[in-house]
């Protein structure tokens, strides 16, 4: 599941697609009603890939928690996010333990079960490649291994080759300083 071109802007609702970038501005679509329209620089532009929740660890991204909700709930839709408070806690607690209480506010919550309904609807969640992409980063990190393992056999044999050039400049060395030089004296012409 791909969430890049997925963007949520400051001040409207809902989802937005996006669809081409102009010379100032990225023209995006609704996914409520898929009207077009362009998105300037000064609009705060959000991509889902980017946003995580706070938890008691490690931040989790927003992709994590719509996998979970997708999972749990065998992707079928989430509650109403216009449900009341303590449901909807009760609910996201038992989807994600871990989300910081103090940090994570209703308000957010309601967004993302908004956000996670409205994707589902758009049939814009696929967690299948993400099996897929955990089976390619296997074989990538293999490969890798594999590239890794013959630099390094390189690395030897440069380093080796440097051995041998070093012996082989002692070798001359020691050969230069143990044969003694010869000098010349210059020939007297003879005379006539």
């Amino acid at each position: 599941m791909d969430l890049t071109k997925i963007v949520s802007i400051s001040g409207k609702s809902g989802l937005f697609k996006v669809i081409s970038q102009s010379k100032n501005a990225v023209i995006v679509e609704s996914l409520l009603d898929q009207k077009r329209f362009p998105a300037f620089g000064h609009e705060k532009m959000s991509s889902l890939e980017e946003i995580s929740v706070f938890t008691t660890g490690e931040d989790r991204p927003l992709k994590d928690i719509f996998k979970a909700f997708f999972e749990k709930l065998e992707g079928k839709s989430a509650i109403d996010p216009k449900a009341d408070n303590k449901v909807i806690t009760a609910f996201f607690k038992e989807h994600v333990p871990d989300f910081d209480s103090e940090r994570v506010y209703i308000s957010d919550i309601r967004k993302m079960l908004g956000w996670y309904n409205m994707l589902l609807a758009q049939n814009l969640l696929d967690f299948t490649e993400d099996r897929e992409e955990g089976r390619e980063e296997g074989r990538e990190e293999d490969r890798e291994e594999g590239r890794e393992e013959g630099r390094e056999e390189e690395r030897k044999e440069v380093r080796e080759e440097d051995r041998k050039e070093d012996r082989k400049e002692e070798r001359e060395e020691k050969a230069q300083e143990t044969t003694p030089e010869v000098k010349k004296t210059p020939k007297k012409k003879k005379s006539e």
